[in-house]
């Protein structure tokens, strides 16, 4: 087998083991994990390479990119009469209905479940899943461990949200879109320096994603680089 060959079986691999991680999580409400499994869900791809850059841009990726930044400071996203929920998840659905792209096409409406999820997937079958080091405009974000999804007081919940790429700045700092729950915002990552919040000149390398509790466990992590999964480009 080639080499090529073997990073393909274990990337699928790997993808099909997180996307059943998301969907049993669903139903596991209250489970503790066992002595031999990991707290914290790792974060995939290889943290040692420069990343990122800017990567040269389609059309459709610009428009991604200019259409997520538009809803930036609203509450919600509507696109051509339709109303999203007002999620993470409804936000980079609105944003890519514009140009035409069902993010849970062939996934059917979410009636149960993690979003974020159905959206990776969606980009496994039609995309490429990726570590940079280059980034396009309007590439998906996705972080694992932004909120306790499946309620059971750990750091192991893979898949929790997703933002929309805006673009890249020279220090190599990710700005995105998202949805929280103060609403659409502008939101910073530096893969490079994952553990700075904000450097001393007072630049903020890493916003914060997943809000600090007193009963966290050890080993929670909060930072955007710190809780990053993955990007996502659409090849189709």
């Amino acid at each position: 087998m080639s080499l090529d060959s073997r990073r393909y079986s274990f990337t699928i691999g790997c993808v099909a083991l997180l996307v059943s991680c998301v969907f049993y999580g669903c139903a596991t409400t209250g489970r503790q994990l066992a002595s031999n499994e990991p707290l914290v869900v790792p974060t995939m791809g290889t943290r040692g390479v420069q990343c990122c850059a800017m990567a040269k841009a389609v059309p459709r990726q610009k428009a991604l990119a200019t259409t997520a930044v538009r809803f930036v400071g609203k509450s919600r996203v509507e696109v051509a009469g339709r109303r999203y929920n007002p999620d993470c998840s409804g936000f980079v659905r609105g944003v890519y209905a514009s140009q035409r792209v069902d993010l849970f096409g062939g996934l059917g409406e979410l009636n149960e479940g993690n979003g974020v999820g159905r959206i990776y997937t969606h980009v496994v079958e039609h995309g490429r899943i990726h570590y940079g080091p280059t980034v396009h405009p309007g590439d998906l974000v996705f972080f694992h461990n932004t909120w306790d999804f499946n309620r059971d007081g750990l750091p192991n919940d893979p898949l929790t949200h997703v933002g929309v790429v805006e673009k890249v700045e020279p220090d190599g700092t990710v700005l995105f879109v998202s949805s929280l729950s103060k609403g659409i915002e502008r939101y910073r990552m530096n893969l490079q320096h994952p553990d700075i919040h904000r450097t001393p000149d007072g630049r903020v390398l890493n916003h914060f994603l997943r809000r600090k509790r007193s009963a966290d466990v050890l080993g929670t992590r909060y930072l955007s680089g710190q809780l990053f999964a993955a990007f996502g480009t659409l090849t189709r």
